[in-house]
């Protein structure tokens, strides 16, 4: 398995925190065996073995072992790609986290998200990716730290979650975590843990912006995409959008493409956890948010490209995925 990798610009943040403390971030940098330079390309990647490296270097530059906590201070929504817009712009802290769980491989693939609603609250775990080495105990609080300071940015600087749990071992001074969280934080947990109470997260945003979140989605499901191995979703994908503009393609016509038969087709599929139809649905849809943000794009034009019979149908469709007439989205672009 290849070796998990991270956001360059996700390491900026770190080099900022030190140049803050009047270290040489250059040479840190350097010593752990990272370009500086990649940091100001948005989609370059570092290697977990090496920023792995740099938070140990940080922590003995500093003598701080709570470095990580402090990182936070220093990320802008650019820090994580379009993901840091597409949070910006959630309607509830639910939607906020349901982002980070689905596109935090865009950030880092050393970690698998999840969000379960558990009783009387929602429990939000980083666990460890299969057979690859965990984070430093210093990256996951400086995660941890971020999505704790997201909330206040969207319910207010005095929002805390309802507790904290930490696989790293008890610090000597474990104030610095007390002082940034505000909850109860419980050292050499089981697992990373964020507990939150539902009534936050299902609360209405008043600064959702729905369109903007779709607009990074659409970037981040392509960024995706380049990340992951080329499955037979993805090979089915690609053929379903090379073969919209000739009408919409069955499942069959799919299978000869791709030089395979329907069996074989639908079984790969299976395997995999995905159907045909729900395919040819969620391209259709994806192209449709991207031509509508086309002013040049009619939607004679845009029905076309993605095989429907008319414009009508095309109609109906847009508005069973998304509770909007084309018509409606571009209004509201506008």
């Amino acid at each position: 398995m290849p070796e998990a990798t991270s956001l360059a610009s996700w390491t900026r943040a770190l080099r900022k925190q030190l140049d803050a403390l009047g270290l040489d971030s250059a040479a840190l940098c350097a010593e752990a065996g990272l370009n500086p330079q990649h940091m100001d390309d948005p989609n370059a990647r570092y290697p977990l073995s090496a920023t792995t490296r740099l938070w140990e270097l940080a922590v003995q530059a500093s003598g701080d072992p709570a470095i990580g906590l402090r990182v936070s201070r220093f990320v802008s929504p650019t820090t994580f790609h379009a993901l840091g817009y597409a949070l910006v712009a959630s309607g509830s802290l639910r939607e906020v986290f349901e982002r980070i769980v689905r596109y935090h491989q865009v950030v880092s693939d050393a970690l698998c998200l999840e969000l379960k609603h558990e009783g009387e609250r929602y429990c939000f775990r980083l666990l460890r990716a299969e057979d690859r080495p965990a984070p430093a105990f210093e990256a996951i609080d400086a995660f941890v730290a971020i999505y704790v300071r997201t909330c206040r940015n969207r319910l207010g600087r005095d929002y805390a979650p309802l507790a904290v749990y930490l696989r790293r071992p008890a610090p000597a001074d474990p104030e610095p975590w007390h002082k940034v969280f505000r909850a109860p934080v419980f050292f050499a947990a089981e697992e990373d843990r964020l507990e939150f109470a539902p009534a936050d997260f299902d609360s209405h945003l008043d600064d959702a912006n729905p369109e903007l979140a779709e607009h990074n989605e659409t970037v981040l499901k392509r960024t995706l995409a380049q990340l992951q191995p080329l499955t037979w979703e993805r090979k089915v994908r690609s053929a379903i959008e090379a073969q919209l503009p000739d009408g919409e393609p069955g499942a069959e016509r799919i299978a000869q493409a791709l030089h395979l038969s329907l069996r074989s087709l639908q079984r790969h599929l299976a395997d995999e956890g995905c159907r045909f139809d729900a395919l040819l649905n969620e391209c259709r849809e994806n192209l449709a948010l991207q031509h509508l943000r086309d002013p040049d794009c009619s939607l004679a034009e845009i029905s076309h490209l993605l095989g429907f019979a008319d414009t009508s149908s095309f109609n109906r469709a847009f508005k069973r995925w998304t509770g909007m007439t084309p018509g409606q989205f571009r209004e509201g672009l506008r």
